[in-house]
């Protein structure tokens, strides 16, 4: 049966509140209830993430029910603003997520230093069990409010990847990228130095003005790869992409296991790259679409793409990462029951 999506377009943002009321997509949210409400904070000098007011409409819808709302994340694996739960919740205050702008505490869900985790049995292809943040195993339920955009690894990234990806502890996210360490052609190199200083591992160094990698220190984060201009840097994508999807999916599995969310993604300031990256040029490349909401994570994302897609006029995604084929992950939290790529689309 195809699934219930709900579109809300974006002129009309400032009716989020009731259209969420409308779209009745929480019921799964009881009383005395802990419901973690998974956003990304943003890193600094990037402006692709949830701006914060969106927060308190669903917060209000929580309180409603007489639950008790909280926003989380978990920790990155490369050493920058999210690195550690002290930090990551000065970079979310600096961003506005504070409780008289959202209504609701923060609580990083993989403890100060991202290593408090849950291994969660799945028994899949990839994973017998999956490390996930503890906090996150903790709450009675969730909403998963995700910046739609492309992924430099997954060609977009959404509900699914706020989920999985976003809900790894930091050993869960090394399991995710461990496969998919950029290769590296120093014929291209001038030695500018702008990728070792954007590695946060310390894994490039230059040596005779030529970029060099310690494959042992890297952690397949990406980030030489966006702040590379002369394509010094590369993925074996056929293999990497297809892989890292399943993985982030999987691990998706583990954190939706025996429990049940909503899920509203925000298709604006539409980019290239991830929001992790801490680069100002991730500007947006088409004009903001709308919202997405449903109560099946594979049917918002795959409403997602295909609004974009329709907006834009074509693929779009196809046109800024051709190596990539994004579907993969769709169509595997298919196969594992996590959801349906076939949806009704109702418009509010």
């Amino acid at each position: 049966m195809p699934s219930k999506v709900y579109f809300l377009p974006w002129n009309r943002c400032n009716e989020l509140y009731n259209y969420l009321k409308a779209s009745r997509i929480f019921g799964h949210i009881k009383a005395r209830n802990f419901i973690a409400i998974k956003v990304h904070f943003g890193e600094e000098n990037n402006k692709g993430h949830i701006d914060p007011k969106y927060v308190l409409p669903v917060v209000e819808i929580i309180r409603e029910k007489t639950a008790y709302p909280f926003l989380t994340d978990a920790s990155t694996i490369y050493v920058g603003k999210r690195a550690d739960a002290y930090h990551h919740q000065i970079i979310a205050h600096k961003h506005g997520f504070t409780i008289d702008v959202c209504g609701c505490p923060i609580i990083i869900a993989d403890g100060l230093r991202g290593d408090v985790q849950v291994q969660v049995e799945v028994n899949l292809k990839h994973f017998k069990t999956v490390a996930i943040a503890q906090e996150i195993c903790s709450a009675d339920g969730f909403i998963f409010m995700s910046h739609f955009k492309g992924h430099e690894l997954t060609g977009f990234g959404g509900a699914l990847k706020n989920i999985g990806m976003g809900c790894g502890s930091k050993a869960g996210k090394y399991a995710m990228h461990h496969s998919c360490k950029p290769t590296l052609d120093q014929k291209h190199c001038i030695g500018c130095g702008n990728c070792v200083k954007h590695c946060y591992q310390k894994a490039l160094t230059l040596i005779e003005k030529k970029v060099v990698m310690d494959k042992k220190k890297c952690v397949g984060c990406g980030q030489c790869i966006v702040n590379c201009a002369f394509k010094v840097f590369g993925l074996k994508w056929n293999e990497d992409s297809v892989g890292v999807q399943e993985k982030i999916v999987e691990y998706a599995a583990g954190v939706l296991k025996d429990k049940k969310g909503s899920y509203v993604n925000f298709l604006n300031h539409i980019s290239k790259y991830c929001d992790c990256f801490s680069v100002p040029k991730n500007n947006p490349l088409m004009e903001d679409v709308g919202i997405v909401a449903g109560a099946d994570p594979v049917a918002v994302d795959q409403a997602s793409y295909d609004l974009i897609n329709k907006s834009y006029g074509k693929n779009f995604f196809k046109e800024i990462y051709p190596q990539i084929n994004p579907i993969v992950q769709l169509q595997y939290a298919q196969d594992l029951g996590l959801g349906s790529r076939e949806y009704t689309l109702v418009n509010y």
